[in-house]
């Protein structure tokens, strides 16, 4: 659940175009191979890992693994033959499935307690990381497809393993940071597929979280040469230690792609002067969930919940663009809450996915905010 973000203004290792329908996608033949680790005793929860070959990665532009692996968390329920509800959970930036199955103590908690509390679901962490970092869980020319890789290869996967419940109401898509960004995405680009959204200080409000980026040193002094250089290096070649050059490479991957005709190629915020490009940063806000719900009246729909929260405290300012998503949707049909608890960005990341699975499927109506 960590984000791996590094920023001028918080050094710190911390908690973690539209997509068309294409239902057909699901029936791709996946190459699976599937590994069980029985934890403890057989009362307890499980981690599978599931691996597959993606289609949808195959000849990505940044030569990234087309074969990854998804971390599956199972309650004893599951093995009952009882269709479970299912979260697909999106570590934020720099995150993926593999410190999941390389650390699963704390999912294995994560699935007891939603047990204890009445919500016994499964859990899937995705791989979705880029060589930038992170793919912000989107198709991009410039890194590859990954939200058609989560949405069409990742879930039918899953779910012709566990023969989870049918319908998008039993199907959640969550996160933190930038996953919560990709939750949020993915929530509004496949309504019929996710019926619960679960956003933990997602990435939004970019004019408050991101805008700090045009002026940053490391993106505003590098030269176009160099950049062309870095973006065109081979695979496996360091990355810059500059936390936000790293993450500004990301993003624009992810915001700002130049087309099929320059695969892996993206423009950047600053012109060779070191100044805001406007037309760019006007790309990059196009992507902004905020602005998204702002713009769209349809962004969600009615049958959907969704779940945004953000810390009081959060370096990031995501709990103020979470709490405009909410201020935004809490006047249309969804059902919508927004809730800020007390701390950090990252601070108590499994206890508030519990808190918002909960509440997306009921078992919650509503949480209080703490006082502050």
């Amino acid at each position: 659940m960590e984000d791996y973000r590094s920023r001028a203004d918080a050094q710190s290792l911390g908690g973690d175009g539209l997509l068309a329908n294409r239902p057909g996608r699901a029936a791709v033949s996946l190459a699976m191979v599937v590994s069980c680790f029985t934890m403890a005793s057989q009362a307890e929860p499980r981690l599978d890992v599931l691996e597959l070959s993606s289609r949808a990665l195959k000849s990505n532009p940044l030569g990234d693994p087309v074969t990854r692996r998804v971390a599956v968390f199972t309650p004893d329920q599951a093995t009952d033959g009882i269709p479970l509800p299912i979260v697909y959970y999106l570590p934020g930036f720099g995150g993926s499935s593999e410190s999941a199955i390389k650390d699963p103590a704390r999912w294995i908690k994560t699935t007891e307690e939603l047990v204890k509390a009445g919500t016994p679901v499964i859990i899937a962490v995705v791989d979705a990381k880029t060589r930038w970092g992170g793919s912000q869980y989107l198709n991009s020319t410039a890194q590859g497809n990954y939200a058609d890789y989560v949405c069409d290869e990742v879930v039918p996967l899953v779910e012709r393993r566990y023969g989870i419940a049918p319908g998008a109401t039993n199907r959640i898509i969550a996160g933190h940071s930038s996953g919560g960004f990709g939750a949020l995405r993915l929530g509004m680009m496949r309504p019929k597929l996710f019926g619960g959204v679960v956003a933990l200080s997602p990435d939004s409000y970019f004019e408050i979280s991101h805008r700090y980026l045009v002026t940053a040193p490391g993106v505003t002094n590098i030269s176009p040469a160099d950049l062309k250089a870095l973006v065109m290096s081979p695979p496996g070649t360091p990355l810059p230690k500059d936390g936000d050059l790293n993450y500004a490479l990301a993003l624009s991957a992810a915001y700002a792609p130049r087309g099929r005709w320059h695969p892996s190629e993206f423009d950047w915020l600053c012109d060779a002067h070191g100044q805001v490009r406007e037309d760019v940063w006007r790309r990059w806000l196009d992507n902004d969930p905020l602005v998204m719900v702002q713009k769209n009246r349809h962004a969600f729909r009615a049958t959907q919940a969704i779940y945004v929260e953000g810390p009081t405290e959060d370096a990031y300012k995501a709990n103020l663009g979470a709490r405009k998503i909410y201020e935004v949707l809490r006047t249309r049909p969804a059902r919508c809450t927004f809730y800020e608890p007390i701390g950090k960005h990252s601070d108590h990341v499994p206890e508030r996915l519990e808190r918002g699975i909960a509440w997306v499927f009921g078992r919650l109506q509503n949480p209080v905010n703490p006082e502050k």
